[in-house]
């Protein structure tokens, strides 16, 4: 396996305490942490195990995905799917720019900064590996941290719904992970009940 570069090191790092100031904090793996921080950090890990050939601008766009998100507040949109699928769009293109001023300042060429820019929009889904392995990152990061507070929130058929669209955005690699994913009883049936 080949050596990191300093400037990966340096920007991941840097990444790492833009996400620090989120203000939501989760319980994630025994420690309550930033929940962007952790959404890059958990990311960049599964990016690494599921993907280990894509390489660093895979990883810095997973660690980026959610990118100071908590700055551009769901709120802030009309409610219901079109608000939602709005804010989001509106999020990954923050999220791009963001990371691609970033990259830069640490010697990233216009190429290497489009390319992870290309990652986080999620580009080309089905034809871009490093896109779709950044969805398949966020998906499962989103079970890990956040699916058993979504439980607490919606009803059980509205909570199948959104497991059962989350899986579709997801390649069979990604799926065949979620059962490595540690979770309570509760969200492992929902999981089986949603994806069986």
């Amino acid at each position: 396996m080949c050596r990191l570069s300093d400037r990966f090191a340096q920007a991941c790092a840097a990444i790492d305490d833009a996400n620090a100031a989120d203000p939501t904090l989760v319980h994630v793996r025994g420690a309550h942490q930033p929940l962007a921080q952790v959404h890059g950090r958990l990311a960049a890990e599964w990016v690494a195990r599921l993907y280990p050939d894509l390489g660093e601008l895979a990883s810095l766009a997973a660690r980026a995905h959610h990118l100071r998100r908590w700055e551009l507040p769901r709120s802030v949109y009309p409610e219901g799917k079109a608000g939602y699928h709005r804010w989001k769009r509106d999020q990954r293109a923050r999220h791009a720019a963001d990371v691609g001023e970033l990259l830069s300042s640490f010697g990233y060429d216009p190429d290497e900064v489009s390319q992870v820019q290309a990652y986080v929009r999620r580009e080309d889904l089905a034809g871009t590996p490093g896109s779709q392995a950044v969805e398949d990152a966020a998906c499962l990061v989103f079970i890990e941290t956040q699916l058993a507070d979504v439980r607490q929130k919606l009803d059980r058929d509205h909570l199948i719904d959104v497991i059962r669209k989350t899986a579709r955005k997801m390649s069979p690699l990604a799926i065949g992970a979620v059962a490595g994913i540690p979770l309570g009883p509760e969200e492992q049936q929902l999981l089986a009940d949603a994806l069986g």
